[in-house]
């Protein structure tokens, strides 16, 4: 931070979409910045936006960070989805409860698994409080965190 500030540059939180819904995100760490490029970007499209760059004549991404299983790196041998679902699975169960504010039991209707539905709309609940604290990004989907949709912190509501 101090060396972007000292040349005049912002820096630019690294944070997806589904990192910033379920609290995989640091504060002080992949969300600390002044602006938050992909926050607003699930991390399918992330890999893909990737692959299409590399594609583009010239390896810019190393094709190990694409490979590589994302971890928060928390423990030796970590993966991120030890403990959550598929990123496909992730952004639908995401898309439905915050893009069309579907209910745990509609999710479930509609073929998904209950823990896993109910475990992941805790989760974003939850880490409402962080998503406060983030950088402003760019909006890509129509119900983007930040000022479309905003969860009480207070009052153990949702607990």
């Amino acid at each position: 931070m101090s060396v972007r500030n000292k040349v005049g540059l912002l820096v630019r939180s690294a944070g997806t979409r589904w990192e910033i819904s379920v609290g995989y995100a640091t504060l002080d760490g992949d969300m600390a910045g002044g602006f938050a490029v992909i926050k607003d970007v699930p991390k399918t499209i992330v890999y893909e936006l990737c692959r299409w760059r590399n594609g583009q004549g010239e390896e810019i991404i190393p094709a190990s960070v694409i490979e590589r299983a994302p971890s928060a790196e928390l423990s030796p041998d970590q993966k991120d989805q030890d403990t959550l679902p598929p990123y496909d699975l992730l952004d639908r169960i995401i898309e439905e409860y915050v893009e069309f504010d579907r209910s745990v039991e509609e999710m479930v209707a509609a073929g998904l698994d209950k823990q896993t539905v109910g475990r992941i709309t805790r989760m974003i609940d939850r880490n409402e409080y962080k998503r406060r604290q983030a950088p402003p990004g760019i909006k890509i989907t129509s119900r983007a965190f930040g000022k479309d949709r905003r969860f009480p912190i207070t009052n153990r509501f949702g607990a």
